[in-house]
């Protein structure tokens, strides 16, 4: 099953995304589109203090050659590397302007960069870099919290992928309350017990959004987005088959609009049983599932049938 993050063209959207981002590998899939050969005072400073005005490009750095913006940090003789130089606030505007799903292999590169993905400053910057509105105090009611500025980082960024459709990042208006709800979501699953009521969980979606003035059409339908990429994206486990197990019996029960469960969630659910799981359904399992499918829907596909 592939774990890469698709931004939605319908109401299904697959997604991958960890709030431990640097330490845990999570930014598989996320593209994050900075301009790398963005010029400002401060990275001129940089590139001053860094390449110290000595520019002797060996005729084998074709690679340097077609890309003037990058910067020799390397002294080949002395072997001396000059980013050592560079106070942490200047390093870090370095590091905000590499890709982001590059970052993790940036934070491998030295101890002291991996220590500046750990602290806040970095990712405070990253913040304000990409959405310079986001410093501005806002009320934030309801159950799930925002947490760190990493966090809000993260929660920004999958805003941004489940709600732009197919419009340029800079022409959606990014909700930060979805990006939490989706991490909230996929923690809770990956974390989910046997006693875990997804009934309530889902109606805890509902209610941040309620409470962060959505009216009830917008929460339904966000959170049947998140929903949906979510179920997408956990990895095919036995954990995660007795997970949607559990939530397709549950799911019987009727709930008042907006706490419904949507079309589109409940057919990925049954989407997954039946084709990343089926190896894992018994015969009785496979009857009682297909029952319940019937149930819900008036067409069953043809690759959901024979056991």
């Amino acid at each position: 099953m592939s774990s890469k993050f698709q931004i939605p063209r319908s109401e299904v959207c697959h997604g991958n995304i960890d709030d431990h981002l640097v330490c845990s590998g999570g930014w598989r899939g996320l593209e994050i589109e900075y301009d790398c050969a963005e010029s400002s005072s401060e990275m001129d400073r940089v590139s001053d203090m860094i390449g110290g005005g000595n520019n002797n490009v060996s005729s084998e750095s074709a690679f340097e050659d077609s890309n003037p913006h990058v910067v020799r940090v390397m002294d080949e003789e002395e072997g001396f590397d000059h980013l050592d130089k560079l106070p942490d606030h200047l390093l870090i505007e370095i590091l905000v302007r590499v890709r982001a799903e590059d970052w993790l292999a940036s934070a491998c590169v030295k101890k002291r960069w991996a220590s500046l993905f750990r602290g806040d400053g970095l990712w405070q910057t990253a913040l304000m870099k990409r959405w310079p509105g986001a410093g501005s105090p806002k009320r934030w009611p309801g159950p799930i919290s925002q947490g760190s500025t990493k966090r809000r980082f993260t929660a920004l960024h999958v805003s941004s992928n489940l709600l732009a459709g197919n419009k340029s990042q800079a022409d959606v208006d990014v909700d930060e309350v979805a990006g939490h709800v989706y991490l909230f979501l996929k923690e809770q699953l990956e974390l989910a017990t046997p006693s875990l009521s997804y009934g309530l969980l889902h109606g805890t979606i509902i209610d941040q959004f309620l409470a962060c003035g959505k009216k009830s059409d917008e929460a339904h339908d966000v959170a049947s987005l998140i929903w949906v990429a979510v179920l997408g994206n956990l990895e095919e486990t036995e954990r995660t088959f007795h997970l949607l197990m559990r939530i397709a019996e549950e799911w019987e029960v009727f709930l008042p609009y907006p706490y419904s469960k949507s079309y589109a969630v409940q057919w990925r659910l049954f989407e997954r049983l039946f084709t990343d799981f089926r190896d894992c359904l018994s015969q009785f399992d496979y009857m009682n599932v297909l029952s319940r499918a019937k149930h819900k829907f008036e067409l069953i596909p043809p690759t959901w049938l024979g056991y």
